[in-house]
């Protein structure tokens, strides 16, 4: 067994990982990081990046089929191998060359295999041969290590061999029949996806399309989708899924319906990756989601076991994750330099935008993109709150950007202190107008101010006049 020490040892090499990492070395610490899979992690290989290139060909021709002159220049259908072609470069052909290059550029150690707490900030790392290395930090370790697709326990589920996020993400080829158990993100943006590809698709969704969006963004996805010839079925629940010899797959709903597929995603959730960590030697619970503090510490872990991502289930997105790490990163080096830590609410040290302002973008036909509380989530935190919503279609730039362009957006207003604390807006490249509001809400911009923020003429950013004209100066 090899034995080594390092200032910081980062357990998962995925975006949160790295920056961890990345934040330790450049504040002038050395940094190992552990990695079983593939560096780059979730998002680089079977999430963010490959998903959005399986969207982005068909979101263009919808584009130019809803403009007079592109429309008759659009001669035939998605080339699907050409799709698949340009996702595979997205995820770097499940090769991870490029991102090992670059801890190594970082000055980053990397140990390849499964990481286990073993100790008091010891980690033990076996890799693929059996052979095992010791690392010790002195200062801190941190859990990156993300979250897997959560399968239910729906009876014959797991012997029909389901596809999970990954397998969608990196199919090899269009199944005729797609049935997806599921209504969150990933099922309704893999529903989109594989529906412009040509399969035939139905969605089984229980608990709704998009239930954590505003309901009028949900409703439009609804209708898109079903307009775009997918099934969708609110409310129905998958009770039993079988696979029979020929490779069909039947599932069975709860009100006695029967859909056959050729291929099955479940999408109905996360579970963490902190099954084989070696948490009970510092007393927690293998496979539990590991709480923190808001500087990120593990409560329970003591005070060099931090968390940060997928893990600690505070925001399940990448860009806070990478939020978090940068905070996580910092923090560390202040503690072991003895240094100030600022983590006072929007301090250095925190990451109060999780709770407060977290940007998503759904990449569904319309987009969905959001920062901030819904309508409910405010009135449920006991604001007093005023609610704006205002048509995106009749905005002089929405209609400018397609014939029939049609859309909607929300701005949700704490009425004792005139700020925005929520926005969300559904509409066709949508995603783009999302950083003004995360930065309006992050920087509690009051209204009386905001007045003052011109959108140029004609763009679709104008909504934000549209959205206070429709408040009242």
């Amino acid at each position: 067994m090899t034995a080594m020490e390092y200032d910081v040892i980062v357990v998962g090499a995925g975006p949160v990982g790295e920056n961890v990492a990345d934040r330790v070395v450049r504040g002038g610490l050395s940094a190992a990081i552990v990695e079983r899979e593939l560096v780059g992690g979730e998002c680089s290989y079977w999430a963010c990046m490959p998903t959005k290139a399986l969207l982005r060909s068909a979101s263009a021709l919808r584009a130019a089929r809803h403009l007079p002159g592109a429309r008759e220049a659009v001669t035939g259908d998605l080339d699907a191998a050409a799709v698949l072609g340009r996702r595979d470069s997205f995820a770097s052909h499940w090769k991870d060359d490029g991102q090992v290059s670059w801890l190594e550029s970082a000055g980053i150690a990397l140990h390849r295999g499964q990481g286990r707490i073993v100790s008091t900030r010891v980690v033990e790392v076996t890799d693929a041969d059996g052979a095992t290395a010791r690392l010790t930090a002195r200062h801190a370790v941190v859990v990156a290590t993300g979250s897997s697709a959560l399968l239910p326990d729906i009876p014959g589920l797991r012997e029909a061999a389901p596809w999970s996020s990954r397998e969608a993400a990196s199919a090899r080829s269009v199944p005729r029949r797609l049935a997806v158990i599921g209504g969150g993100v990933v099922a309704a943006e893999m529903a989109t996806a594989f529906a412009a590809l040509g399969s035939s698709v139905t969605v089984l969704a229980r608990d709704g399309v998009l239930p954590s969006v505003e309901p009028f963004a949900g409703e439009l996805v609804t209708e898109s989708l079903r307009e775009a010839g997918v099934t969708v079925r609110l409310g129905a629940e998958a009770v039993a899924v079988n696979r029979d010899d020929s490779g069909a797959v039947h599932i069975e709903t709860a009100d006695g319906e029967r859909f056959d597929a050729d291929e099955v995603l479940v999408a109905v959730g996360r579970t963490p990756n902190t099954q084989d960590l070696g948490l009970e030697t510092v007393g927690l619970a293998p496979g539990a989601w590991l709480p923190v503090d808001d500087t990120l510490r593990v409560v329970g872990g003591g005070d060099w076991l931090y968390a940060a991502g997928d893990v600690n289930r505070r925001v399940l997105l990448t860009h806070q994750g990478k939020y978090q790490a940068r905070a996580v990163g910092d923090v560390i080096v202040a503690r072991a330099k003895g240094a100030t830590v600022e983590d006072g609410r929007w301090g250095r040290h925190v990451a109060t935008a999780d709770e407060r302002a977290v940007p998503q973008v759904v990449f569904t036909d319309p987009e969905i993109a959001s920062v901030g509380l819904t309508a409910a989530a405010a009135a449920a935190a006991g604001l007093r709150t005023r609610v704006v919503d205002y048509d995106l279609g009749a905005v002089a730039g929405a209609s400018l950007h397609a014939d029939g362009y049609k859309g909607h957006a929300r701005m949700v207003v704490d009425e004792d202190r005139k700020v925005v604390v929520g926005f969300t807006v559904a509409g066709p490249d949508v995603a783009e107008l999302l950083h003004a509001a995360t930065i309006a809400i992050v920087g509690e911009v009051p209204l009386d101010r905001l007045w003052h923020a011109v959108p140029a003429y004609p763009t679709v950013s104008e909504v934000w006049l549209r959205l206070l004209e429709t408040y009242g100066r």
